[in-house]
């Protein structure tokens, strides 16, 4: 069977993840997503849909939320990538994660790290953002199991404290 995980030659792409350079030999056409969580052992994106709907796997690069199912790794060359595993500082997690474990936003963890992360592209926007703001700044990202108010709480509770502490670090290289 020919899919995009075999198919054609492997080649050398080189890019930052969390603020370290990452070389990788692999098929230009493997989804960004696969070879984050079993190239590099970063699996905090998870796979939900696979097809770019639910938000599961949604990290930033070059600053913009993308659905990392839906990126061919070649895509990412020579570009700045941010996962959940690149928030937190050490121990110190990052405010979002800290606001999504106060204010129970995270339950089965699906959801949680495409949704911290939305929320971090939300708030490098609009720091100051209003519910409706929230609302629309997450819409790309699906959870069964909160209902949402918990986590349009837990930005907002990030949003006061003030969540740019922990993110300069990873997103200027």
């Amino acid at each position: 069977m020919n899919n995009s995980r075999t198919s054609g030659a492997k080649i050398d792409i080189s890019f930052a993840v969390n603020g370290e350079p990452k070389s990788v030999h692999v098929y230009p056409m493997e989804r960004l997503l696969d070879v984050l969580r079993f190239d590099l052992g970063l699996t905090g994106a998870k796979e939900g849909c696979g097809e770019g709907e639910c938000g599961s796997c949604s990290i930033l690069m070059d600053g913009l939320l993308v659905n990392s199912c839906l990126v061919p790794v070649l895509q990412a060359g020579g570009s700045s990538v941010v996962t959940i595993e690149g928030l937190a500082s050490g121990d110190t997690l990052h405010a979002l994660q800290e606001s999504f474990l106060q204010c129970g936003g995270a339950q089965c963890g699906i959801c949680t790290p495409g949704m911290i992360l939305a929320a971090v592209h939300l708030l490098e926007k609009q720091p100051q953002p209003t519910l409706e703001d929230i609302r629309e700044g997450l819409s790309g990202n699906l959870c069964r199991c909160t209902g949402y108010m918990q986590i349009f709480a837990a930005v907002l509770e990030a949003a006061r404290r003030g969540h740019l502490r922990n993110t300069s670090r990873i997103t200027n290289l």
